[in-house]
């Protein structure tokens, strides 16, 4: 029977851990473990969630605390909440952590290392966990700062941590493959930031695909507007850009030198954020499963899985648009 409680002369009905433990058809103890992170197998974890969500059960927070010493938070930093790829991971990870009931806190380190390690070394001491988006720092840094145990890295690999990562490997090789179908014998590539591990993979990827580097930018629009004079100083009938926000500052550009978009120069993207097919023209980009990897990560975090480490990598796909065409003859 569900309890009731008095609200100021009002009748609240409330639903107990009893009421839940029927639901799932479980004992009391074992929901109990599901919603404190105790240990159950997956399925009887999202058994007993479901059970909880159908009921409108909701576990008190700080009694919870008393219990397991756990806070019931979690952290995630990323570099810079003002590009559409990291805010679609934040997206991700805080459905994810309404469905889980679990707090989220989310830091931006303006994409600076420093920044970045004194994010780690806060959020560590005040949450149960912490999701690191692209961190900046190098390996040796987030080894020394963070927690492999209670650590997952999105879109970024350090040996002895758990990551969920896009296969951008094969994303590039779609979008060069794409692009040759389509005539194009001379392909440009602007890198990203030097140094980074995701710059390190796309140029991995590159090097044996016979692509025109024209140096690295910075991951934003500007830097893409620098890098649309360089695009028309080149040989090149397209160019794939390191992020979709360096691809649309090469569209703008490339549209203010009088250049046509496919018709002299074919742009392709990398992300697929929101922006991409508002573009004009509408951007074709690699899509990275954004979200999807912050709902991963979290439930890596959590134990929710299974899995007890290591790395998941999730598939990449081209999306088509109208920026990229035909060689011109």
């Amino acid at each position: 029977m569900l309890a009731r409680a008095e609200d100021g002369g009002r009748y609240v009905v409330r639903t107990t851990v009893q009421d839940v433990a029927r639901e799932a058809g479980v004992s009391v103890s074992t929901v109990s473990r599901a919603l404190t992170g105790g240990s159950v197998s997956a399925a009887t974890r999202e058994t007993v969630l479901e059970a909880a969500t159908r009921l409108g059960y909701r576990v008190n927070r700080a009694a919870r605390g008393l219990i397991t010493g756990r806070t019931g938070n979690l952290g995630l930093i990323v570099p810079d909440l003002r590009n559409p790829f990291f805010a679609d991971v934040a997206k991700g990870v805080s459905a994810r952590a309404r469905a889980v009931d679990c707090g989220v806190f989310i830091t931006d380190t303006d994409e600076d290392p420093v920044a970045e390690l004194e994010a780690i070394a806060t959020l560590g001491r005040n949450t149960d966990g912490l999701l690191l988006c692209s961190p900046r720092a190098s390996d040796a840094e987030i080894l020394a700062a963070a927690d492999p145990a209670t650590t997952v890295l999105l879109h970024r690999q350090v040996p002895g941590m758990s990551s969920v990562v896009a296969d951008i490997a094969d994303g590039i090789r779609q979008a060069v493959g794409h692009l040759r179908a389509l005539g194009h014998g001379q392909i440009a590539y602007v890198s990203g930031p030097e140094g980074s591990w995701a710059t390190r993979q796309r140029v991995e990827a590159l090097e044996s695909l016979s692509i025109l580097p024209l140096g690295a930018v910075a991951p934003t629009f500007e830097g893409g507007l620098l890098a649309g004079d360089l695009v028309l100083a080149s040989p090149a009938t397209a160019v794939i850009a390191y992020n979709d926000l360096v691809a649309l500052g090469l569209l703008h550009r490339l549209a203010a030198r009088g250049a046509p978009v496919p018709g002299q120069v074919s742009v392709v993207g990398f992300d697929d954020v929101s922006l991409a097919g508002m573009s004009h023209p509408p951007l074709t980009s690699v899509a990275v499963p954004k979200d999807r990897a912050g709902v991963v990560g979290l439930d890596l975090l959590l134990g929710r899985t299974g899995a007890g480490g290591g790395e998941t990598v999730l598939p990449t796909s081209l999306v088509v648009r109208a920026s990229s065409g035909v060689a011109p003859t």
